[in-house]
C-alpha cells in the first residue's frame, strides 16, 4: 500500500527499513542459548533495553516512529504482531520466537497488536532515550518520511 507517490531514486537509496533475522541458537541437552552481539546480530550499538510484559491482551502498543533510533525487537516469551509502515508499505511480523529477531530502522510507524498473555518483548535500542526523538502524530510521520525519500 503507497502512502506516496514512490520513485526509482528511493529505491536506489534507500537500506531497508525492518528485516526479520533468525538468530543463532545453541541447543544442547542444557536447553538453549542465543548471543545478540552490538554490531554482529544487532547492527548498531545498543544503548538502551527495555521490556514490555503483563500487557493486556485487548491494548495495542507503540503507534509512534523514531527519527534517529533504530531498535531490535525480541519475543522471548509468547506471541505478537507487529505492524511496520516505512511510509511506502505496511507489513506484518508475528514475533513468537526467542530466537528471531525484528530489525526496524529509524523513520518506520511501529504498532504493536495481539499480544498473548504471556508475551514478553525485549527491545534493543540504538539510542538513549529521548522524548524529541519520537513521532506521536501520524501525519507528521507521513510527510517526514516523504521528504526523506524525496531528498
Amino acid at each position: 500500500m503507497n502512502l506516496f507517490t514512490h520513485t526509482d531514486k528511493a529505491d536506489s537509496l534507500q537500506p531497508p527499513q525492518h528485516s526479520v533475522i533468525d538468530l543463532v541458537t545453541f541447543t544442547d541437552e542444557r536447553g538453549c542459548l542465543v548471543s545478540v552481539e552490538s554490531m554482529n546480530q544487532v547492527p548498531f550499538e545498543i544503548k538502551r533495553l527495555f521490556y514490555i510484559f503483563n500487557t493486556n491482551t485487548n491494548q495495542n502498543r507503540g503507534f509512534h516512529a523514531h527519527r534517529r533510533d533504530k531498535m531490535f525487537l525480541i519475543c522471548l516469551v509468547g506471541k505478537l504482531r507487529v505492524r511496520l509502515n516505512d511510509g511506502m508499505k505496511i507489513s506484518d511480523h508475528w514475533l513468537d520466537s526467542p530466537s528471531k529477531g525484528l530489525l526496524v530502522n529509524d523513520m518506520v510507524w511501529v504498532e504493536m497488536h495481539d499480544f498473548s498473555k504471556d508475551c514478553a518483548l525485549v527491545v534493543l535500542s540504538s539510542e538513549k532515550y529521548d522524548k524529541g526523538d519520537y513521532i506521536h502524530d501520524y501525519d507528521v510521520f507521513i510527510e517526514e518520511a516523504k521528504a526523506k525519500y524525496e531528498e
